[in-house]
């Protein structure tokens, strides 16, 4: 005590408020608040210079912050206000401040030391954040808060940063015609030319604008983002049980959105074309799991076959794809837009579904990343083995399904 009583004084050569005062020792006792604490230095420090015959430390103006801790509920109301523009549970408060009250404050930790000391802008969120509890029953959270107020106390004007809404579902696509997400225009690049219409899209609608757009509206957020486990061609279904997505909305000014009227809205809107299933309010740690998840897939995919084979062979050699690994290069359809690579992949099951005439039905079982259509026709010997060259004849995926996502990523 001795030593922090000497450190006061030294302060106290400074004209300083109970709040700049106690924040110099904020470490050394953290049951009090800063002003608390301030206030019982002070008065112990007065205490001892009277029994030493000196004059009283009396307080005027704050030397360091110019009192701006008078102004906590000013802050708080405005923050209040602000917040009130959207719908939240928790919240977070930072402040600026005037420079040169940093700078003195750095002043006194030069005189006096810092290695106790606690920045004015941390005491200030704090009480702000306390005032704003006490007024509206909202929490302070400090890991995902829903939305942050930042207060310059030069102005009191106040910045919101609100936190996206994120949206867990497993969609399904019925049509063989749109994409799973926004696809901008290749020659404007999203700006509207005579190729899109105007429109800058390659395709008029997906998966994301059927699922996201009505919830863009009900959340009255700025835009959306999707977050798919994988996507499929714009040629194939997506059926089963659905694929695993995350919805991501910018800016949401409502957070208590009704997920079952949603999807009732989105199978409406959607018909023959997609829906969303399962929805619930996810995080945006799910979302890195849903991206960084790899899960093998089922497809059915119906094969034309150009020649003729009989049905036993066909059987045969479809058995031998099972658990069987294959070489794939970058398929000639893709290479374009994706590195030219070989990889690896393993084809865990596969059996025949069916066989009529030169019509072929395979259930497939694969590694995530197969590219089943040219594990079908070898697209040119960039695919080895494939059923093409194992039947003798040529063989093409005439459509395909995804019919399973084996993922983990429930919780």
């Amino acid at each position: 005590m001795p030593q922090i009583l000497e450190q006061a004084e030294k302060a106290l050569e400074h004209d300083l408020c109970d709040h700049c005062l106690g924040r110099i020792f904020a470490h050394v006792d953290t049951g009090l608040s800063n002003q608390d604490r301030g206030h019982s230095i002070r008065m112990t420090l007065n205490f001892q210079r009277i029994l030493d015959g000196k004059m009283k430390l009396e307080h005027q103006k704050c030397w360091v912050c110019e009192d701006v801790f008078d102004n906590v509920e000013r802050f708080a109301d405005a923050a209040i206000d602000a917040m009130s523009q959207v719908e939240y549970h928790n919240f977070l408060i930072g402040c600026r401040v005037d420079p040169t009250i940093q700078e003195r404050e750095e002043r006194i930790w030069s005189e006096v030391g810092q290695d106790k000391a606690e920045p004015i802008k941390a005491e200030l969120n704090q009480e702000i954040g306390k005032m704003i509890q006490a007024k509206t029953s909202k929490e302070v959270c400090f890991e995902t808060p829903e939305v942050v107020a930042l207060i310059d106390t030069r102005f009191c004007h106040v910045e919101l940063s609100v936190a996206p809404l994120f949206i867990y579902g497993r969609y399904h696509k019925y049509s063989r015609d749109i994409p799973q997400t926004k696809w901008p225009c290749r020659v404007c690049r999203g700006k509207g030319c005579p190729r899109c219409d105007g429109t800058g899209k390659m395709y008029q609608i997906s998966v994301q604008e059927v699922i996201g757009d009505p919830i863009l509206k009900e959340a009255e957020g700025r835009e959306h983002f999707f977050h798919g486990m994988g996507r499929e061609d714009i040629d194939a279904r997506m059926l089963g049980s659905g694929r695993p997505f995350v919805l991501e909305i910018a800016e949401p000014k409502r957070r208590d959105i009704d997920l079952a009227k949603m999807q009732q809205l989105i199978a409406e809107s959607g018909a023959g074309l997609a829906d969303a299933v399962d929805l619930r309010f996810s995080t945006r740690e799910e979302v890195r799991r849903v991206k960084m998840d790899d899960p093998e897939k089922v497809y059915l995919a119906h094969v034309a076959v150009h020649g003729k084979v009989n049905k036993e062979k066909v059987n045969e050699v479809v058995h031998t794809f099972k658990h069987r690994r294959i070489s794939q290069q970058t398929p000639v359809r893709v290479v374009h837009r994706r590195a030219d690579l070989d990889r690896e992949r393993e084809i865990i099951d596969a059996a025949v579904e069916s066989f009529d005439d030169d019509v072929l039905v395979l259930r497939l079982r694969t590694q995530s990343g197969t590219y089943v259509k040219e594990l079908v026709s070898g697209d040119n010997g960039r695919t080895k083995p494939n059923l093409s060259e194992e039947l003798g004849v040529p063989c093409e995926v005439t459509a395909l399904d995804v019919v399973e996502i084996i993922d983990i990523t429930e919780v």
